[in-house]
């Protein structure tokens, strides 16, 4: 049996039995949270969100399945685009260990299907887990995707659990399974050269609708490889010698990953790496009484990490990806918001002034694993005074989870950008037991938004 063959057994195999309590609630909090950040993601600042639904509704597609706040249907795989590029357009959308957005792929190939053939909600917490799991596995051995160069993770892992979203979703047959994957085979790719500009947010968009093509063209017969994951496919290809492919199978879902160690889910619409410097500044601010006029320098040290290294970010949606804007920002507002992150923040005199005193001291014996590094933020005052903050663990990564208030605040804040209160929180009723829906269809019917206007 070839590596691939394997793969595409055990997503057969795996059932909505296999998933134990803890995994079924991490699911319920996946779709809250992912259809929340789409929604606010049709409100990015820039206008990311308004492009892209205007460019589905150009394409006409038949009406199968809802872009959300779009007020209309396109095709599934259009409407995975859409959906799968506003879930990114904010960075806001969850992430976890090795680094990867799960859900910003797959959760719009899920609702997709879902809507257009009436599947389940289990059917969908089913395909969400595998898809999900598959990612993970790939990502562990996927050992020198390396984070901020070469290829950005969604246009790869992402593709990949989108391709098994959709297997699971369409129910492809064993043969049907290894063809999606092969065809998916020559659709990866996305670069990470494009962080910071609209263009990121599409990697999910690309890897929904690529992977969800895959799915549906398998399942007319298409042909592919039979063994993408073997060799001379996926790993020798993007990776060279830097690979373990026998990781992709290895306790394949023993345990889920989504379990241990867990999901991440943001507290902040921006890139993961800046959360402890907006947590350290933050905490500084809430301690501390004194005037922004009074600070003289801040000193950011950090792992020797440049990826985040922004010291003028080209605008508000650059300034995501900057430790320096994010934390400029912190201490400026004492908040980190979706609206932090407009071209108008970003070029406001006090911004200028403050990113001016910043700087990063990279130390290289902080550990560059997300889970285990720290930072630290020092704050010098024109009198001298030297107020400082250490971030070892964040709140809402893997292991650390948010409260159920933080997650309600969160999905809120999120949703009435969009919706009404009581539309809002009808939803959100709606996410919190989809396991339980016979269909989606009053999920995509709220979160498709007829009106088509914001609040």
């Amino acid at each position: 049996m070839t590596i691939t063959e394997e793969l595409v057994a055990r997503i057969a195999e795996f059932e909505f039995e296999d998933l134990s309590a803890e995994a079924l609630d991490t699911a319920r909090h996946v779709f809250l949270d992912g259809v929340a950040v789409m929604l606010a993601g049709a409100t990015e600042p820039l206008g990311l969100g308004t492009m892209i639904r205007d460019y589905a509704r150009d394409m006409a597609g038949t009406p199968q399945a809802s872009v959300i706040a779009g007020g209309f249907k396109t095709s599934m795989t259009e409407a995975a685009f859409a959906n799968g590029t506003m879930a990114h357009a904010l960075d806001f959308d969850n992430c976890w260990y090795p680094l990867n957005h799960p859900t910003s792929p797959t959760l719009p190939v899920i609702l997709a299907i879902a809507e257009y053939h009436g599947s389940t909600g289990r059917d969908c917490v089913v395909a969400l887990a595998v898809a999900f799991e598959v990612q993970a596995r790939l990502r562990l051995a996927s050992i020198g995707l390396h984070t901020g160069r070469g290829f950005h993770k969604p246009g790869t892992t992402g593709l990949m659990g989108a391709v098994a979203a959709a297997v699971k979703m369409l129910a492809l047959d064993d043969k049907q399974a290894l063809m999606a994957f092969g065809i998916a085979g020559s659709r990866l790719g996305s670069l990470s050269l494009n962080t910071g500009t609209m263009t990121k947010a599409t990697h999910s968009g690309n890897a929904a609708r690529m992977g969800l093509e895959a799915g549906l063209l398998a399942g007319r017969g298409w042909t592919g490889a039979r063994d993408v994951f073997g060799p001379g496919g996926y790993f020798d290809t993007l990776l060279g010698h830097e690979q373990e492919p026998e990781l992709l199978v290895r306790n394949f879902g023993d345990p889920l990953w989504m379990v241990e160690p867990g999901v991440g889910f943001k507290k902040y619409p921006s890139n993961y790496f800046t959360h402890r410097p907006i947590d350290a500044a933050l905490a500084i601010r809430a301690r501390a009484n004194f005037g922004i006029d009074e600070i003289d320098s801040v000193t950011i040290r950090f792992p020797d990490l440049h990826y985040v290294d922004r010291p003028l970010p080209s605008s508000g949606l650059d300034g995501k990806f900057s430790l320096q804007y994010a934390t400029a920002i912190a201490l400026l507002d004492s908040t980190v918001t979706i609206d932090s992150f407009t071209d108008e923040r970003r070029f406001s005199e006090d911004v200028e002034a403050m990113l001016k005193k910043i700087r990063i001291d990279f130390d290289p014996s902080i550990s560059k694993e997300f889970l285990d590094l720290h930072t630290e933020v020092v704050v010098r005052l024109s009198d001298g005074t030297e107020l400082s903050e250490q971030v070892d663990a964040l709140t809402g990564m893997p292991g650390v989870p948010l409260t159920e208030e933080q997650r309600t605040r969160k999905y809120l804040t999120c949703a009435t950008r969009i919706l009404d209160e009581d539309r809002a929180t009808r939803l959100a009723e709606l996410l919190r037991r989809v396991d339980e829906l016979s269909d989606v269809g009053e999920v995509m019917d709220i979160a498709r938004h007829d009106e088509g206007s914001f609040v």
